[in-house]
């Protein structure tokens, strides 16, 4: 009996070393799937008035960033709001992002939030970004200067167009 106790003990054990490490995310991975859950049952709440809520919800979230990412988010959501005025701001993995349709086509990941040495602007597959068979969807940010601006405003624009 003692036997089968030290058996069963040792594989509960080993199945929980196996279910945690055949996930495979990040602690952080897992915070920012467990915020996006969070922010889908606060939009499920809130119905009509989420689409409202969704810029102040992205100030707050610029707002608690460190800088030098707070300053760099603070444009880029200048830069986007000017370049296409249909996206709707909201929070999508507790990133600022930019909707259009109810569908995130562009969003801003701090440095900090996945501890790297770089903050990105990433694009997703609702972006109208198609050129050939390969072409970038995310964007390593390091500072804005007019240069990245207008390049930010150049992949806007063409992801939001209908073409």
């Amino acid at each position: 009996m003692a036997e089968s106790k030290a058996v069963n003990k040792g594989m509960q054990k080993s199945r929980k070393r196996t279910t945690a490490s055949s996930e495979g995310f990040t602690a952080e991975e897992r915070a920012a799937m467990k915020e996006r859950a969070r922010e889908l049952k606060a939009a499920a709440r809130r119905g009509r008035a989420a689409k409202a809520d969704g810029e102040s919800d992205v100030l707050d979230k610029i707002a608690e960033m460190p800088e030098p990412d707070r300053a760099m988010a603070e444009r880029l959501h200048g830069v986007i709001k000017a370049a296409a005025p249909a996206l709707a701001p909201r929070l999508w993995y507790g990133m600022p992002a930019y909707a259009k349709d109810g569908k995130v086509v562009c969003f801003f990941q701090n440095a900090q939030k996945f501890k790297t040495r770089y903050a990105t602007l990433g694009f997703s597959d609702k972006a109208n970004l198609d050129e050939g068979a390969m072409w970038p969807t995310t964007f390593a940010l390091t500072r804005l200067t007019a240069a990245e601006e207008a390049r930010i405003v150049a992949l806007v624009e063409q992801a939001v167009s209908e073409d």
